[in-house]
C-alpha cells in the first residue's frame, strides 16, 4: 500500500508577514510600467487595486499635491507601503489604542512620531496602527504602493484636536471598493 503525501490546506499556509507584504511593495515600486500604468488626477486621488501576497489586498495610489488620508487606522490588518514617486509623509501615534468601546481619547504628549518618505523609502505596521499620509508638496504628485494582511474588514477615521483623538465613523470594503 502505498501513501500520498498530504497536500497543504489553504488554511494551513501561513499569512504574509510584514517583511513579506514590505518586500511585495518594495517589488512592485520598482516595476516602472505599472507605476506609469497609474492615471493620475489633479484634484483627487487615484487607484489600482493589485493583487498582493498570500491573500493581501494591495493598491497603487496616487496623490496630488496638496491631499492626505486624515488620521485613521486599519483594524486588524498588518500592512506596509512604500513611496514609489515623490515624497510623503506619515504622522503616526506610538500608542496602541483600545479596539472598541470608545469615542474620544485623551493622548499622551510623547505619543506622536514623524517620517518623511522620499521615494523608494517605505515601512510596514501592525494592527490597529493610527496615522495619516500626506502629499505635502505644492507642484508634484506622489505614488505609493500599499498591502495589507487580512484584506482590510475595515478602515476607521479619526479627527484629532490637539491631543483629542475622537472616532467619527467606521469605513467598509463597499465604502471604497
Amino acid at each position: 500500500m502505498s501513501v500520498s503525501p498530504a497536500l497543504p490546506s489553504v488554511s494551513s499556509v501561513a499569512p504574509p508577514t510584514q517583511a513579506e507584504l514590505l518586500d511585495f511593495v518594495r517589488r512592485t515600486a520598482a516595476d516602472a510600467e505599472l507605476i506609469d500604468s497609474l492615471p493620475l488626477d489633479p484634484a483627487g486621488r487615484t487607484w489600482i487595486r493589485l493583487e498582493g501576497p498570500g491573500g493581501s489586498e494591495a493598491w497603487l495610489i496616487g496623490w496630488p499635491p496638496g491631499t492626505g488620508t486624515g488620521w485613521h487606522d486599519h483594524a486588524e490588518s498588518v500592512g506596509a507601503f512604500i513611496t514609489a514617486g515623490g515624497e510623503l509623509k506619515e504622522n503616526s501615534l506610538a500608542a496602541r489604542l483600545p479596539a472598541d468601546g470608545w469615542k474620544t481619547l485623551e493622548l499622551s504628549d510623547d505619543v506622536d512620531r514623524e517620517r518623511r518618505l522620499p521615494a523608494g523609502k517605505g515601512r510596514s505596521f501592525g494592527q490597529h496602527h493610527v496615522h495619516e499620509v500626506l502629499n505635502e508638496s505644492t507642484d508634484a504628485h506622489a505614488i505609493s504602493v500599499h498591502a495589507y494582511y487580512p484584506p482590510l474588514p475595515q478602515i476607521r477615521r479619526y479627527s484629532r484636536t490637539g491631543q483629542i483623538l475622537r472616532l467619527e465613523h467606521v469605513e467598509r470594503p463597499e465604502d471604497w471598493q
